[in-house]
């Protein structure tokens, strides 16, 4: 299991949200072990290893356009024609083909003849009668694409760490592999604390409501590449929330929780990682958010997010997103927002991040316009689902007048 180690320093002042994460990336190492997946079964996995390249890619060199092959040595520094002889299309053999004096029809794909290095588009030649035509003024090696141009044998190809992609699983297909060695996935528990909390299809009673906190979490923890261990919901007793959570140290590599984090005398969470385990740091200046609580149960980290669900996602995006990344063993994402104009005022508190969910609408200018979700409280579950992302509004900032170029996050950046 990795280990979270306590600090002390870290238990009074809000953190911003690099300081939270700069204190995961200096406590948190990668979960050990892998296993051998086919392809088909390897987008989104991480790299166990360096994959080397076991060929040149590609493999041969190769025309790029249809065309005629030609040697550039062939070639006047007028206008040129040579007769035509032979003639190699994409999976044929070149092996014999002569290219002395000679123009040589080719297509895309197509191997090179030996000793030809230069390729007319057909659009560009005049054909007559059994010659063809050239004009002046291609360079030598044009349309062309030599053997390892892509990527030379013996040259990593995919680098150690790395999540996989569809692009990326198409690079190790070009390369001939049909498996490749990943890092085992992170087993993250989670549950739900409260007692006015009930699962979706069971009788509702007067002070209840639905979970959805787990129904959130199970989806953007699947998308952080990480398996799920699906706790339930567990009342708000600090004794047997302790027992849980140690019973959850034993197998899984995260615990996540929501709900119970904060300073409240019902918010029974935090008393139970203590009894468990420590706490290093449980506020992070981050709006909305506030009461994440980060620490570890016996030697598994540990990660308590507040309870209203927009909350959840916003800290689950910023904070325990980076925590599963550094336990899978990649880098986390880096959030690079797209500019957009403002289209309201805005105050705030110095000293926190704050992320405003807002739809976007076409600009005059060409920069879209953010606008502001009417309802914006922390629990509005639909102030996610109809509106297109999150403006973020920097620490220091405190009125933001509209009009204001800010950056624009998407939810597809932070879910996946």
């Amino acid at each position: 299991m990795a280990q979270l180690s306590a600090d002390a320093d870290a238990f009074g002042p809000m953190l911003t949200i690099e300081q939270a994460a700069g204190h995961a990336a200096e406590r948190i190492a990668a979960v050990a072990g892998s296993e051998t997946v086919p392809l088909a079964a390897a987008d989104g996995r991480v790299l166990a290893a360096d994959v080397i390249a076991p060929l040149d890619l590609p493999p041969f060199a190769n025309s790029a356009v249809d065309g005629y092959a030609v040697r550039f040595a062939d070639l006047a520094a007028a206008e040129t024609q040579l007769p035509l002889s032979g003639r190699v299309a994409a999976g044929n053999d070149a092996v014999g083909v002569a290219t002395v004096g000679v123009a040589v029809r080719v297509f895309t794909g197509a191997p090179m003849p030996a000793g030809a290095d230069t390729v007319f588009m057909q659009e560009d030649v005049t054909l007559k009668a059994g010659a063809v035509i050239l004009p002046p003024g291609l360079k030598r090696g044009a349309n062309t694409r030599p053997a390892g141009e892509d990527l030379p044998r013996g040259h990593v190809a995919l680098a150690a760490g790395r999540r996989l992609r569809p692009q990326d699983l198409a690079l190790l297909a070009a390369l001939g592999l049909t498996e490749v060695a990943v890092r085992r996935r992170v087993r993250v528990a989670i549950f739900s604390t409260g007692d006015e909390l009930n699962e979706p299809g069971t009788a509702l009673p007067r002070a209840g409501i639905y979970d959805a906190n787990r129904s959130l979490l199970r989806a953007l923890v699947t998308r952080a590449g990480a398996d799920v261990v699906d706790l339930g919901i567990l009342k708000d007793e600090p004794e047997s929330l302790a027992a849980r959570l140690l019973q959850a140290a034993e197998s899984c590599d995260l615990i996540l929780t929501s709900g119970g984090v904060s300073t409240g005398e019902e918010d029974h969470v935090k008393a139970a990682v203590e009894r468990a385990g420590e706490l290093a740091f449980w506020r992070v200046a981050i709006k909305p958010g506030r009461p994440v609580a980060m620490g570890q149960v016996a030697a598994t980290p540990f990660i308590g997010l507040p309870g209203n669900p927009v909350a959840v996602f916003v800290t689950f995006a910023f904070v325990a997103r980076t925590v599963i990344a550094l336990l899978s063993g990649t880098p986390p994402n880096s959030l690079h927002g797209l500019p957009v104009r403002l289209g309201f005022p805005y105050k705030k508190k110095a000293g926190r991040r704050e992320y405003v969910r807002v739809s976007l609408a076409p600009g005059p200018d060409g920069i879209s316009v953010a606008r502001k979700h009417p309802r914006d409280g922390a629990g509005v579950l639909t102030s996610l689902t109809e509106t297109d992302g999150l403006v973020e509004l920097a620490d220091e900032l405190t009125n933001v007048a509209e009009g204001t170029i800010v950056p624009f996050l998407a939810y597809e950046m932070l879910t996946g």
